[in-house]
């Protein structure tokens, strides 16, 4: 395991022990645990987590990918990333009837905690498996939709996950992620912090770039919306954006 992947597993670990402990009506959210730095802009329904029985105290992520992602009941979709299960369990619900929801995380902590969350919600139609987001334990062509919340700016290598979604997706299949990304030009000193790595701000990528990984690895119409900015004096800025392509 790199180190850069050492780091990011031992804090997500951290952050899974801190998130078993939370009461369940706890609205401590990503900002609340010693847990990554990305953002905190999730924008869940009250409604939804309601029906779930769980709070956004779960969520470590920087957006909603479930609601950027449409989706329809029948539609199986893959969680690149799942951490706690929250987005998982959300899809689930929606792909219900007939659809099902994978999560995929490489966090023993994490994992635990999110079956947990999953028997807690009475969810059957959602599945986690153990595996990296550059090697997804799933077939080719063999999901509608791929979500990520904050995840793929962790990854040393963005362009191998890209190809991973790329993989699994059947054609006209649709990515839809809430992601990090790189506004303007980070100090070299911050890039190579394993701490702000882990903290969802070493490892992002300019717009322009995640944008070439896209098309490169075969994407239609890739989109960005950034929808909140991070400003670090005197070493530069990312944001948190919404990004949405689609499988030829």
């Amino acid at each position: 395991m790199s180190e850069i992947k050492d780091a990011v597993r031992s804090r997500y670990a951290n952050a899974a022990r801190q998130i078993a402990v939370l009461p369940l009506d706890s609205t401590a959210g990503c900002c609340g645990v010693d847990g990554p730095d990305c953002g905190c802009a999730g924008s869940y329904a009250t409604e939804d987590l309601k029906e779930i029985g769980l709070s956004d105290a779960v969520s470590l992520g920087c957006g909603n990918p479930t609601m950027l992602a449409d989706l329809k009941p029948g539609e199986v979709v893959l969680d690149l990333g799942s951490g706690a299960g929250l987005d998982v369990l959300l899809s689930a619900r929606r792909v219900s009837p007939g659809g099902q929801a994978y999560g995929v995380d490489m966090t023993d902590e994490m994992l635990e905690l999110a079956n947990r969350n999953r028997e807690m919600a009475g969810i059957t139609n959602a599945t986690f498996l153990k595996g990296s987001i550059e090697n997804v334990p799933l077939p080719d062509a063999s999901v509608d939709v791929v979500i990520s919340n904050c995840v793929i700016n962790l990854a040393e290598d963005k362009a191998a996950v890209i190809r991973e979604a790329y993989r699994v997706l059947r054609p006209g299949g649709r990515f839809a992620v809430a992601d990090m990304v790189e506004l303007e030009a980070l100090a070299p000193a911050v890039k190579k912090q394993l701490d702000t790595w882990a903290g969802c701000i070493s490892g992002t990528i300019p717009v322009d770039e995640y944008r070439a990984a896209l098309v490169e690895a075969g994407f239609a119409e890739p989109e960005f919306e950034v929808h909140a900015t991070q400003v670090l004096p005197g070493a530069g800025k990312v944001g948190s954006a919404y990004i949405r392509a689609r499988k030829r």
